[in-house]
């Protein structure tokens, strides 16, 4: 037994600061992103989360440009980007798709040319990696107070909007005509993604940051048939991806006499992925080929609910005036 747990743990694991930093942070980022992430598929707007990650990538490279951490860089700028967003699109869907390719075309546009200045001045080696791909074995204790604050924020503001958020995913005009503010309930979510993203960003990286925000609540969403299971599942995934991401990161430094570890980023994606596939494999199971899986089951599950919420409300008040 101990031979297993000396070949699984290496040395200094449990005693390292670093490994600390990694895991306290990690596991924040992975709450926050399971959370954001579950109404974000719903919604259908991963794409909007992956183009708040390239301006995320932005606000970094500026941020470091200028002396600044790049948590600051990360969520300002995705928040400035999060209300160009709402500001330009409209409710429809294909407005929504095309304040989101602007946005992410800006975006790209600010990334290289942050990215050119910062590797032409700064002294900082990897700096371009810290942006791109994340660090965090060396996220200082400044950045995960920080950390800590933003998750809050983000946390407590869907919590505060939970169900009118809800409901306006699966109905947006049933929710209008239920009095839910929905443009305000629908900013306060991105301003949420934003911060979400940008944390998402400082653990793995700008690039990566869409694979820690939509992998664990696709993947809880294909095995749940409650919301509220899927914000529980798709906590519990990403905990399990970051800590095995960082166990793995620190221990494929004694995998070879070269003593180069691997960055945690790719361990941390990689099993977001396979756990994707594998939750897949009931369904396929089921259906054959050709499954979708069964988020969109669940959204019309909750369709049907609200429906049915919304006639039972209606009929209720025409016996009131009669």
């Amino acid at each position: 037994m101990h031979h297993v747990f000396t070949a699984v743990f290496e040395p200094g694991f449990f005693g390292s600061a670093q490994v600390h930093t990694a895991v306290a942070v990690g596991g924040l980022v992975a709450i926050v992103s399971a959370v954001t992430g579950v109404f974000t598929v719903l919604r259908g707007q991963s794409f909007g989360g992956h183009a708040l990650g390239d301006v995320s990538a932005a606000g970094g490279a500026g941020a470091l440009l200028i002396g600044l951490s790049p948590v600051a860089g990360f969520v300002g700028l995705g928040i400035v980007g999060a209300g160009a967003m709402d500001m330009i699109g409209v409710r429809r869907l294909r407005g929504r798709d095309l304040a989101t390719g602007i946005v992410l075309g800006s975006a790209i546009g600010l990334s290289a040319l942050f990215l050119h200045f910062t590797t032409a001045t700064s002294a900082t080696t990897g700096s371009v990696q810290q942006i791109l791909f994340g660090s965090i074995f060396v996220t200082s204790s400044d950045t995960v107070l920080a950390a800590v604050v933003l998750g809050a924020v983000a946390l407590a503001s869907l919590a505060a909007v939970c169900r009118p958020l809800l409901l306006s995913t699966v109905s947006p005009e049933i929710a209008a005509a239920r009095g839910v503010p929905v443009r305000l309930v629908g900013l306060l979510y991105m301003l949420a993604l934003a911060v979400s993203v940008g944390l998402s960003s400082l653990a793995i990286g700008a690039v990566l940051s869409t694979a820690l925000l939509i992998g664990p609540a696709a993947a809880a969403l294909r095995v749940t048939t409650s919301v509220a299971w899927a914000l529980v599942v798709a906590c519990l995934l990403g905990l399990l991806a970051v800590g095995l991401g960082v166990l793995l990161a620190y221990d494929s430094y004694y995998w070879g006499s070269s003593h180069l570890g691997l960055p945690v980023s790719f361990f941390i994606v990689g099993i977001v992925f396979v756990t994707y596939l594998l939750t897949g494999l009931p369904a396929a199971a089921r259906a054959g080929a050709g499954s979708r899986g069964t988020a969109p089951t669940l959204a019309a599950a909750e369709n049907d609910k609200i429906a049915c919420m919304s006639a039972t409300g209606g009929h209720r008040r025409q016996r009131a005036r009669t």
